[in-house]
């Protein structure tokens, strides 16, 4: 447990909301009488001329002179509307902004800025008693919980005692058991006390289960045995809280779904809580800030390295020693992103942004309690407890569950910082496998709407379960590192960008110039690549079956049942997927397979026609990057076309595609809701098999860099949702996808000589 100083220095700083293990720095009654004080600004331009004159008095004079009191000016009303609105805005106003401000309200500059000295201290002051206030609300629940527990305790004991006279009631003529009717008056009245207990009971467990964050267990007179609820096997549902698996594999959800089991604090953990958040900010800071001897250049002298003894001597308060069988990952990396910090910073505390922005990386995340939403206007002082799983595109990489803490903060040189920090201790299980020390990124303000994002990903994870194809990859941090995170940061902030373009080239042929018909193609590119990330990892909520192999490059399969969902097409729908390594670049995997010409090649549902480009949207400055409309000559369904996106950045590339129905595609190309489209998408995750290159991942042809390859169909294999998956089903899409893996590799092909 974090055991954080709140109190350095010796000058007046204020605390924040959250540090509130300092308040007792500070009584409540120091604290009315700061805050009652009026908002009226000296004017030091009014003192009178004998009040400057001090020096010229003897000190004889000096001494028999009355002390002259302050004069103060108090504003007018429109005065303080005025300041009060531009606060809003700027609580930080230059020397220009004060000059004008005070021309135009009829006050001298000094006397502005005076006030607005005086505003933010007050401001400051009014988060303080706030935070005391929170403070003391707290014991005062802890206390009345503990009254609560005593008074449901007595009444427990009480019931016990009824219920234990009631099963020894005897008839007093014969010796035998009461019988119904002929209960004596006292017999009648312990039933009918029995029963106000009971109900008493009842309404002390629903006020305690509000403070301590689950019902007290209620002992009924009479009770029956639950009746057990019947287990059911069945396909699973489309949803990020889906069940997935297959009737004729034994399907329902993995037993080792630890996000599910987790659930929001109760209110004596939020101190705990927010003691911690607020040490792990200091921490994060200084690890994005110090280089050596904390961080050591690593041997190629392209990344950091973190040295691991001086971490635990430079922060001996933690989370805890590192458990047994886990390993210590530790990553920082700094890019300058195209996106202003009030932006990133939203997304960063919007789950549902956040989980989008990052849907390589994020296979599910949720926020489980928003313990408090900041300043009003922007995230300062926002806390909330998440949880979230990160993933690998492969199945052969299991995914890392956590259950933490997000922080956000505005600090004093304007910059922005964002923290996550494990919760394994206050919710201990078996289950976990990886705890997050202090991880996320400080973000500061560049010019023209660009921000430096510094990223600091530090973790402790039990990697045994990685298939040795991946370990190198995920060793080298290009799996769940730093890196990964700022390469897909900058690569979806170009794209968020372009997405809001203006100035479109009309020369290009191709090229969508309609502005909402972009936006629609986009959104609907958006929802196939989040579908496919989301449904190719080894996430604990899927159920792979092997069908083939024994090596690395099985094929692994589950089914899916779609009903009512206007974006997925209804019916049974059987994912297959495998990965494999190709002794070739990540570079030239991503220009074959994204290539509409080559597109005959490896596709057998193409039957070797040819793939036209029919439109395009650029989304970056690498020329992979983009959302295509393909239509093939040969197709069998001349109705239908292909849309795909291709993206790729130093540490991931993706090939995804879906065919579409043509007049579905015409709604959303003249800014028609993309929602209703209904998509399977298909495609291809490329990863960097962390042996060689220049360490970033994209290397030229030929070289010592290889790549991990995973391909991932989905078949509708029958229409009606209720219907049985045949094992002829299986075998097609087993034979469809060893077919296009032959292909590639057969085009593929790397002279190693």
């Amino acid at each position: 447990m974090f055991q954080p100083n709140m109190m350095e220095g010796s000058g007046h700083q204020l605390l924040h909301p959250l540090d509130m293990t300092a308040q007792n720095t500070t009584s409540e009654s120091d604290l009315n009488a700061r805050l009652g004080r009026d908002d009226d600004v000296f004017d030091s331009a009014t003192k009178s001329g004998s009040e400057n004159q001090d020096g010229g008095a003897s000190g004889d004079d000096h001494d028999q002179q009355r002390p002259k009191k302050k004069r103060y000016h108090r504003h007018t009303q429109h005065q303080i509307q005025e300041m009060e609105a531009f606060f809003k805005e700027c609580p930080h106003p230059d020397d220009k902004q004060r000059k004008e401000l005070s021309r135009e309200l009829g006050l001298e500059p000094l006397q502005v800025k005076f006030w607005f000295q005086n505003k933010r201290t007050q401001m400051k002051d009014w988060e303080v008693k706030i935070g005391l206030n929170i403070l003391l609300q707290t014991q005062h629940e802890r206390h009345e919980n503990t009254q609560l527990r005593t008074e449901n305790d007595k009444l427990r004991a009480d019931n016990m005692r009824y219920r234990e006279a009631l099963s020894n009631a005897s008839c007093p003529n014969c010796g035998g058991p009461t019988a119904i009717g002929e209960m004596s008056f006292d017999e009648h009245h312990l039933r009918l006390e029995n029963a106000r207990l009971r109900e008493e009971i009842d309404r002390i467990s629903a006020i305690a289960a509000k403070y301590v964050g689950k019902p007290v267990v209620s002992y009924p007179i009479l009770s029956s045995p639950a009746t057990p609820r019947p287990l059911e096997l069945g396909v699973g549902n489309f949803g990020s809280q889906a069940t997935m698996g297959g009737e004729m594999y034994g399907g329902g959800g993995s037993t080792g779904d630890l996000l599910r089991t987790m659930s929001a604090p109760n209110e004596a953990d939020k101190p705990m809580i927010i003691e911690l958040a607020v040490a792990a900010m200091e921490e994060l800071i200084r690890m994005a800030q110090m280089g050596e001897p904390l961080w050591m250049t690593s041997l190629d002298g392209a990344s950091a390295v973190l040295n691991e003894d001086e971490y635990v001597r430079t922060f001996p308060r933690g989370i805890g020693p590192k458990p047994a069988g886990f390993k210590c990952e530790a990553s920082r990396e700094t890019a300058v992103v195209i996106m202003n910090h009030i932006n990133l910073v939203e997304i960063l505390m919007d789950v549902n942004q956040w989980s989008t922005v990052f849907s390589g990386i994020v296979s599910r995340a949720m926020a489980l309690e928003v313990l408090s939403t900041g300043v009003a206007g922007n995230f300062n002082g926002a806390l909330q407890v998440m949880t979230a799983e990160f993933q690998v595109p492969s199945p052969l990489v299991p995914t890392r569950e956590s259950y933490y803490v997000r922080y956000c903060k505005q600090h004093a040189d304007g910059t922005w910082a964002v923290v996550d920090v494990s919760l394994d201790n206050l919710r201990p299980s078996p289950a976990v496998r990886c705890r997050r020390r202090p991880s996320g990124c400080l973000i500061q303000e560049m010019p023209n709407g660009y921000s430096k994002v510094t990223w600091v990903e530090h973790v402790e994870v039990d990697d045994r379960g990685v298939h040795n194809l991946y370990k190198q990859l995920v060793n080298s941090g290009h799996g769940f590192g730093a890196k990964r995170w700022v390469a897909t940061l900058d690569r979806q902030c170009e794209r968020l960008a372009s997405a809001m373009a203006t100035n479109i080239p009309t020369g290009d042929v191709g090229v969508i110039t309609n502005q909402e018909g972009r936006k629609s193609m986009l959104k609907l590119a958006e929802r196939m690549v989040i579908s496919f990330c989301a449904g190719v990892s080894a996430s604990t909520t899927h159920t792979w079956t092997t069908l083939s192999g024994t090596g690395a490059d099985d094929v692994r399969v589950m089914t899916r049942k779609s009903v009512d969902d206007p974006g997925r097409p209804p019916g049974i729908v059987l994912s297959a997927a495998t990965s494999f390594w190709l002794p070739v670049p990540p570079k030239r995997v991503f220009d074959f397979l994204r290539d509409e010409h080559s597109r005959s090649e490896w596709d057998i549902l193409s039957n070797g026609g040819v793939v036209q480009e029919m439109a395009h949207i650029a989304n970056g400055r690498e020329t992979g990057n983009c959302v295509s409309l393909l239509r093939s000559a040969n197709s069998s369904q001349s109705n239908m076309l292909i849309l795909q996106e291709s993206c790729t950045d130093q540490t991931a590339s993706f090939v995804i595609y879906a065919p579409v129905d043509i007049v579905a595609m015409n709604v959303v190309l003249n800014g028609g809701d993309p929602d209703y489209v209904a998509l399977l998408p298909s495609g291809f995750a490329i990863l960097p098999d962390g042996s060689g290159g220049g360490g970033d991942g994209i290397v030229e042809p030929c070289s010592s860099g290889g790549s991990l390859l995973t391909v991932a169909f989905q078949i509708l294999v029958d229409s009606v949702p209720t219907a049985k998956l045949s094992l002829g089903s299986v075998a097609t899409v087993n034979n469809l996808i060893a077919c296009t893996v032959e292909r590639i590799k057969a085009s593929l092909s790397c002279d190693t000589a």
